[in-house]
């Protein structure tokens, strides 16, 4: 054996080779007459033998490591083979070679990731089930550019990074190696040595699925499998314009909205939730879910905020097809489905991304970079391209193999600002000096060029709380190309002016004002998210000041603002029926309370009403994002701490007037302005007796009186409910 070969074979034994197929497997020997080699290192085996053509042979243990050997002679030829080997457990196992499989990922594809443009590359990374040669198995390929070696764990080798040594493929920094027989449902994990021979092992950063925290490993699955039936939505959602469509969107905490009556401390599956949330979502007239993070994670306090897995569906309800029907029962049923999804940064734990190869990968590893001062977290290094490729293939998979309507992009003003949350000298500025992040902003606008022109009728979200410029605006126009933005400001500015006691409220009237001065420089969504009601901001309906009656009349005049508001809509769950405790993400929602108490059940009614007033009233959604569907009818009583606004239509013939009371007080024969002459009837009081008020409404209808009012040509005579709205209409 000439010294070449040892010297391969030492690093075969001490686990640093960077292609073991250069010595495993079978090799063309270069003698006299044809003859090959077959090689394998089994370092828990006593004996192997070779099985081929019906012939078992034992191999030479060349290395007391467990190296083994046999020479065929007369073979110049690759033909199929198996081993047979008794390991410690005296056992004999009979498996196929890995290293007799030819390289399977292309060079065009590798090139494609390392250039950031491989947008499918969930397709290719990762543990995917395929057949080679006939031969079914599982092909493992992970990213991991500075590793010395990179190996395969599983039960399939008792966890020793010793047995399955993966190929590095070129300059790409990608692994593979295929491993036949092993099958869905397998956990597994990498063995990565560091250039500092430290050993890491590491979940899998492309796993579909994985275990159950507080266990990490991957588990290898297929996502084919499912039959979808919901081809009438996607046709219908591409042939929508959602800008000019209703969108009230309902947020979940999937593990938190309602758990087991007969165990609260087991959490429902997709499929109970398909069962019981969707009907409800239905029945309450909401037109989207929004769900909280459902990637993997191992914290449930982090809420799904913290990924490690990112194209995994956490298996705490189920498998990826257990989702699947979700999200298929939810279309049928007319229901889009929107996912929280965090491409800001990701946790620091040990089996995740953090310096996946012993290197900071997907991390900077300057910590003013790339470790997040607020959360504890690590940042995403948007400058390098197999991370943009990572992320935007991320968003792309969940459009693609789980036909999600839209992402919400978490926490975009702590990416697009180099000093976000950081003291001076504590951050780096860019090349030009300044505090934007350039990386950042290219990736975003590179991932929603990408998106859109794959998925146009996609919703991408973001929840940005500065006043950076064009956030929702085209890529051409200059803007960040997100579809819309979440309204921050308008929630601050509205939930601390119900804060106050009604008496007060005439000094802040201008919080109620101010937003329509920017309403429509974004495409806005107004949200009344979880991030209101928790670490003691207190529940929406304890937000509100006054007795009970007070903070149910309140709240139905926040959700009535925040539905008549230019903007889409989204409330968290449990403020629809008054939820009294903060949210905890640990137990159920309070519904025992509409059970227990009418005042929960009517403020529950009205939120379904107020929805099915919404979805039919077009003027109310058809024009969200200019003020040719807003008109002030009066914001000047001050005294009264009374706005009216008018919504209008494509058509200005097709509108409402919203009056809006933020006091006690009753009045009649109040002057309520309308936009031309005619006859007006209400549609809607917050203050029936059917949704718990004191029954002040208009049943009549109202002729308008031709004379100018506020900013109005016309007026009517109303009354006035207290803590209330009305909206009236022209009939």
């Amino acid at each position: 054996m000439s010294s070449d070969i040892n010297s391969e074979i030492n690093r075969i034994i001490a686990s640093e080779h960077h292609d073991p197929f250069q010595v495993l497997g079978f090799h063309v020997l270069e003698l006299e007459t044809p003859s090959s080699v077959i090689r394998t290192f089994q370092p828990n085996a006593n004996t192997c033998w070779l099985i081929a053509n019906g012939e078992k042979k034992e191999m030479y243990k060349t290395r007391p490591e467990g190296f083994f050997e046999i020479v065929i002679p007369h073979c110049s030829e690759p033909f199929p083979y198996e081993y047979e080997a008794s390991f410690y457990d005296e056992n004999l196992h009979t498996f196929k070679d890995p290293y007799r499989f030819l390289p399977q990922m292309t060079e065009y594809d590798r090139y494609l990731f390392n250039n950031g443009t491989n947008y499918e590359i969930y397709n290719s990374l990762g543990a995917q089930l395929v057949t080679i040669d006939g031969v079914s198995g599982t092909i493992f390929r992970v990213w991991a550019p500075s590793a010395k070696r990179v190996s395969i764990l599983g039960n399939f080798n008792y966890w020793d990074g010793r047995v399955h040594q993966m190929r590095v493929l070129g300059h790409s920094g990608i692994w593979e190696l295929f491993l036949p027989d092993i099958g869905q449902g397998e956990p597994y994990k990498y063995e990565i040595k560091t250039q500092h021979d430290a050993l890491l092992e590491k979940a899998d950063p492309f796993q579909f699925f994985s275990e159950i925290r507080p266990k990490t490993a991957s588990i290898v699955w297929g996502l084919d499998g499912y039959t979808w039936n919901d081809a009438p939505w996607l046709k219908e959602r591409q042939e929508r314009r959602s800008y000019e469509q209703p969108m009230s969107t309902y947020e979940v905490h999937l593990a938190s909205w309602r758990r087991d009556p007969a165990d609260p401390s087991r959490i429902l599956s997709y499929q109970e939730l398909a069962g019981s949330l969707i009907p409800y979502v239905k029945e309450m007239g909401f037109t989207h879910i929004e769900l909280m993070p459902i990637m993997e994670h191992p914290l449930d306090e982090s809420w799904g905020y913290q990924v490690t897995g990112y194209y995994a569906v956490t298996s705490r309800h189920g498998t990826p097809q257990d989702f699947m029907y979700f999200v298929d029962q939810c279309h049928q049923h007319g229901i889009g489905v929107i996912l929280d999804w965090v491409p800001s940064h990701f946790p620091s734990d040990g089996h995740a991304l953090s310096r996946f190869d012993g290197t900071a990968l997907y991390e900077h590893e300057d910590p003013r970079q790339g470790a997040h001062p607020e959360w504890g977290t690590l940042i995403f290094n948007y400058g390098r391209k197999e991370v943009q490729n990572f992320l935007i293939a991320n968003a792309l998979f969940w459009m693609d193999k789980f036909h999600i309507d839209g992402l919400r992009v978490d926490a975009v003003a702590s990416m697009l600002y180099l000093d976000y949350a950081r003291n001076e000298g504590d951050w780096v500025p860019n090349i030009y000096g300044g505090k934007e992040n350039i990386d950042a902003i290219e990736f975003i606008k590179h991932m929603n060029a990408i998106i859109h022109s794959r998925y146009p009728d996609i919703l991408m979200i973001a929840e940005e709380s500065t006043s950076f410029y064009g956030v929702s605006k085209p890529l051409d126009w200059g803007g960040l190309g997100f579809g819309y933005k979440w309204n921050m400001g308008w929630m601050n500015d509205i939930l601390g002016y119900f804060s106050k006691e009604p008496i007060f409220r005439k000094y802040h009237h201008n919080a109620l004002t101010f937003s329509l001065l920017y309403a429509f420089t974004e495409n806005f969504i107004l949200p009344m998210s979880h991030d209101e009601v928790v670490h003691g901001k207190r529940s929406l309906l304890f937000k509100m000041p006054g007795d009970m009656w007070q903070k149910f009349a309140n709240l139905r005049l926040l959700f009535f603002f925040l539905w008549t508001h230019p903007g889409k809509k989204l409330l968290f769950m449990g403020a629809e029926f008054g939820q009294i405790s903060e949210w905890y993400c640990k137990v159920s929602l309070d519904w025992h309370l509409t059970e227990q108490n009418t005042m929960h059940q009517q403020l529950q009614k009205y939120v379904q009403q107020l929805n099915a007033v919404y979805k039919e009233t077009r003027p109310l959604w058809e024009i969200d994002f200019s003020f040719d569907g807003f008109r002030w009818m009066d914001f000047k009583d001050v005294d009264n701490s009374i706005v009216a606004f008018c919504r209008q239509g494509k058509n200005p013939k097709d509108h409402v007037v919203c009056l809006l009371n933020f006091t006690p007080q009753v009045l009649h024969d109040y002057k309520l302005g309308v936009p031309g002459p005619g006859w007006y009837q209400e549609i809607l009081s917050t203050d029936t007796a059917e949704f718990g008020g004191s029954n002040v409404f208009n049943p009549d209808r109202k002729q308008a009186i031709a004379e100018p009012f506020g900013e109005a040509p016309c007026h009517i005579l109303v009354s006035v409910p207290p803590l209330g709205g009305i909206m009236v209409k022209p009939v």
